[in-house]
């Protein structure tokens, strides 16, 4: 069993706020981190819709179970005392480098010696961001599919200086939130999962912005070809358009054209994605 008890998620996005119920509903005590509690607020019904979601979709899932989880899970607009008794917190604030180096600089100042800091990035490297948490020794990545629930995977890469003990934590409390954990044995960006599907939905980002096909085409290809049973534009949706927007922003001149093109199509009209009720597809009347 692993010294986690007390778990915190620095950000309530799509994918920490799923991060958080999750554990919650794994028995840990968790406390969620956003910036201010307008956004929190949001957070509280998002989380009660997703014990709606467990109780339809998750096998063993009843409302006491669920009820026990948003019991476990609690929300607050201050650092300190997010961190305060945290055992681990895990960062899921946007994928932007500055923004990640100035979280774990303002929560090392704020956390005991104790604490195990994660981020969840999708691409960077922890070495990239280590140095800002001014303890590398226990700094890593525990990198979450969308979906926890359902996808369960958390892919666990440290740095050189990441120590063992941190490292075997890290995998024990991921099996003890309900995650198969995959560990990296060196660091690459994109881990596993993302060095397989950024690729994908890149290509498919192509064709839509070349206009050799549109989206809901370039997904029925897919779907019907492979069996799939989604299509890169459905799984964009799923993400939510800004973390590719903010992947792509950071790669080459072509994936830049790309993310310009979301943007200017798609983002700039509030269309994020499945959790917006609109994206590549329209959710608003389901």
């Amino acid at each position: 069993m692993s010294t986690i008890t007390n778990l915190t998620v620095l950000g309530t996005g799509v994918l920490g706020l799923q991060i958080a119920f999750q554990s919650a509903y794994k028995g840990k005590t968790v406390t969620a981190y956003d910036l201010n509690d307008e956004i929190l607020a949001k957070a509280k019904d998002r989380a009660r819709d997703l014990a709606k979601t467990y109780l339809a979709e998750v096998s063993g899932a009843t409302q006491e179970s669920v009820d026990a989880a948003l019991g476990r899970l609690t929300f607050t607009a201050d650092l300190a005392t997010a961190a305060g008794d945290a055992d681990l917190v895990i960062e899921a604030v946007p994928e932007v480098l500055k923004i990640k180096d100035e979280t774990f600089t303002k929560l090392n100042e704020v956390a005991p010696a104790k604490t195990v800091f994660a981020t969840n990035s999708s691409t960077l490297l922890p070495s990239d961001i280590a140095p800002s948490t001014g303890r590398e020794d226990r700094f890593l990545a525990m990198h979450f599919a969308n979906r926890v629930w359902q996808f369960n995977t958390c892919e666990i890469m440290g740095t050189e200086k990441t120590s063992k003990e941190t490292f075997d934590t890290a995998v024990e409390c991921a099996t003890e939130i309900g995650m198969v954990p995959i560990p990296m044995h060196k660091e690459k960006a994109g881990y596993v999962l993302n060095s397989l599907l950024v690729p994908f939905l890149s290509a498919a980002a192509e064709l839509a912005a070349g206009d050799y096909a549109d989206p809901k085409s370039v997904d029925e290809v897919w779907r019907i070809a492979t069996g799939a049973p989604l299509g890169p534009f459905q799984i964009y949706d799923i993400i939510g358009l800004n973390t590719p927007y903010n992947i792509m922003m950071s790669g080459d001149a072509e994936q830049q054209k790309l993310a310009a093109w979301m943007k200017a199509n798609y983002i700039d009209k509030g269309y994020l994605g499945l959790a917006s009720g609109r994206g590549f597809y329209d959710y608003s009347s389901k």
